[in-house]
């Protein structure tokens, strides 16, 4: 899968989620999501694109959810 369309998909959820008034449950929630529904191939590369690229097209919600749930989604 192309590094561009999960960053469109992650950013996509991080939308919805940034919507919630509790900051750091959106951030949990998030990473629950992408944990839940995407494919350990797509949560490989996202966080590749996080290590090689520093999550750059990436919202802040969602590089902020990955940052600090990465080991559950590693």
């Amino acid at each position: 899968m192309h590094t561009e369309h999960l960053i469109q998909m992650a950013n996509s959820i991080g939308d919805f989620f940034a919507a919630m008034p509790d900051a750091d449950e959106a951030r949990a929630d998030l990473a629950t999501h992408i944990q839940r529904f995407w494919e350990p191939r797509m949560r490989r590369g996202i966080l590749e694109h996080l290590d090689k690229a520093r999550g750059e097209g990436l919202n802040a919600i969602v590089l902020q959810a990955l940052q600090q749930h990465r080991a559950r989604l590693a």
